[in-house]
């Protein structure tokens, strides 16, 4: 029987899953509204009938030897969802106690960023790197550090929060109850409240200006910064520039080989990479300068939540391996 493994990728909106084959191909995937059950069970009951319509469909010959799973407040040592705030279901959500109910295989379960950097790691431009920080930004920013080969989770599970340190004290109003954090100001939201603040202050001669409040995209902004529009630039430099001081702080912390951006708002290219790298080396203390390489995801996005998720099994299933006595030497 050839070796399966299901990654799970659980969105606010959409959950994605599929089964992966140890060398990254995706051999089928699909989706499920996330909110669309009002009690956790029924949700769960409906991902367990995915994944079997999903292992019928790829045919005999293959069994699902583990599951891993990419969440919002995912604890990795609990196996849990912790208060999400994107979820309907409150409190903690003990998603691998209630999920071995329908599948006797190893589980492991984290946030998406963490699952994303070990993916990324094993199926991306990481191989090969033990010491590396992913930064996911989308509609908020997630991060994912690994520390000479392995996540770093620290004492409770949740080591890692890059977005969620502060950028102003008195600045903008953060989900998580907070004022100033960086996913304010660092993702795809974060870069359009930018635009809109600078059109009400900017006397600058922007297009952006014809387009539609609720219309105005990260997508949007990067097309017109494209363009030169002048209010689209400013703020790509306004991002970067912030992105790119808390990432030099950042860099003190753990001295990785190198950063990884992946999401949309990373999809803007040089608009946002080239004045990071110049920004994160200018506040960079000088013992890093030249040092830390920040590099695009190499892993396409339309899979690679799912794979960021099987890779926790993938990994975890190596490791063991390495340490079993077949495989240590004799001296």
């Amino acid at each position: 029987m050839k070796e399966l493994v299901a990654g799970i990728d659980i969105g606010g909106t959409g959950t994605k899953f599929g089964l992966t084959d140890r060398d990254g191909n995706v051999l089928i995937s699909n989706s499920i509204r996330t909110n669309a059950r009002e009690s956790f069970d029924t949700y769960l009951a409906e991902l367990h009938a995915g994944i079997e319509s999903a292992l019928a469909q790829v045919g005999d010959g293959y069994q699902v030897v583990g599951i891993g799973v990419g969440a919002p407040n995912g604890n990795y040592f609990k196996g849990t969802i912790d208060d999400a705030p994107n979820l309907r279901w409150r409190g903690i959500l003990h998603f691998i106690e209630e999920f071995k109910a329908y599948y006797d295989v190893p589980m492991a379960l984290t946030n998406d960023a963490n699952a994303a950097a070990l993916g990324e790691m094993l199926f991306g431009a990481a191989k090969g790197m033990k010491d590396f920080v992913v930064i996911t930004l989308g509609t908020g920013l997630g991060s994912g550090f690994v520390v000479n080969g392995q996540v770093l989770y620290g004492y409770d599970g949740f080591a890692g929060e890059v977005g969620h340190v502060i950028v102003d004290i008195n600045g903008r109003e953060c989900g998580c109850g907070r004022q100033g954090c960086l996913e304010t100001y660092v993702s795809a939201p974060g870069i359009v409240r930018t635009v809109q603040e600078m059109l009400g202050w900017s006397k600058s001669d922007s297009a952006l200006r014809k387009i539609c409040y609720d219309d105005l995209t990260a997508a949007t902004i990067a097309e017109f910064a494209q363009k030169g529009d002048p209010v689209a630039l400013k703020a790509f430099d306004f991002t970067a520039k912030t992105l790119g001081i808390k990432l030099a702080d950042m860099v003190a912390h753990t001295s990785p080989e190198a950063i990884f951006l992946f999401g949309g708002l990373a999809n803007a290219g040089d608009l946002l990479f080239e004045p990071v790298r110049r920004y994160t080396e200018e506040f960079m203390l000088n013992l890093y300068k030249n040092r830390v390489k920040i590099l695009p995801s190499a892993i396409g996005e339309q899979n690679a939540a799912i794979l960021g998720a099987a890779a926790l099994i993938w990994h975890d299933m190596d490791s063991k391996n390495e340490q079993s006595p077949q495989n240590i030497s004799a001296c």
